[in-house]
């Protein structure tokens, strides 16, 4: 597997990156995968493809807030991004999931390597919590979602490492579906951050992965066409 760290300058060519590293290794079924992160400098929300842009977000909030609200192409809930947000995207070639094609299994596949990887920082357990997320006593730091296409599965979501929590708490509702553990609490008691470095955790997770070379094949140029095709257009942002 080969890895990226690549933060392009906008939200909406960031969320298209990784519909374009997936069909990077579509396109390309002799790549074993690949793994990239990226870090926002600013803040916006993205929404999950089914998400009710009115239901999720206090849209007016975020106007007043000059906050962007766009949506992602794979499912999964409604988050904050911006500093201290550190996300990744792992794209896997269907065959190294073997036997776990179910959702809930695929994703144990993936989060039971990232909660690893942390508990061995952190020096404590960690948990997998509801379907896709990664908790310290009960209490969330990592969502996840994906999206599977013919021969590669997405994985992708957050790490909060220094995240303004508070912001979530602002622009956001109490989401209109939750996991039986978060048990009715608000997002400052549901979510924290972990004292963990950017680059202890990013080193980290290319050991789990073993995505120890450069990606130097991927053309980031490509993602223009997905911003154009979807991510930049107000029909697909509010076509919920």
């Amino acid at each position: 597997m080969k890895y990226l760290d690549l933060t392009l300058p906008s939200p909406e060519e960031n969320l298209a990156c990784d519909e374009a590293l997936l069909h990077f290794c579509e396109n390309h079924e002799e790549e074993p995968g690949a793994l990239r992160f990226w870090e926002s400098p600013n803040h916006f929300i993205v929404l999950g493809y089914s998400n009710k842009l009115n239901a999720e977000v206090h849209v007016e909030k975020c106007k007043t807030r000059g906050v962007p609200v766009l949506r992602r192409f794979s499912g999964g809930g409604t988050v904050v991004q911006g500093p201290g947000c550190l996300n990744y995207a792992l794209v896997m070639a269907n065959h190294q999931l073997g036997d776990t094609l179910d959702i809930i299994a695929s994703f144990h596949f993936v989060l039971e390597r990232h909660r690893d990887a942390v508990a061995r920082l952190l020096g404590q357990e960690v948990q997998i919590a509801g379907i896709s997320d990664l908790a310290v006593d009960g209490v969330k730091f990592s969502g996840n979602a994906q999206y599977r296409s013919r021969n590669f599965t997405l994985f992708h979501g957050t790490f909060l490492l220094g995240f303004d929590v508070a912001l979530i708490e602002a622009l956001l509702p109490m989401p209109s579906r939750q996991p039986h553990y978060r048990r009715a609490r608000g997002h400052k008691d549901f979510v924290r951050n972990i004292p963990l470095g950017r680059h202890e955790l990013c080193a980290a997770l290319k050991h789990a992965w073993q995505a120890l070379a450069p990606a130097e094949r991927f053309n980031p140029s490509t993602v223009g066409q997905y911003v154009k095709q979807r991510y930049g257009r107000a029909e697909w942002i509010g076509k919920f």
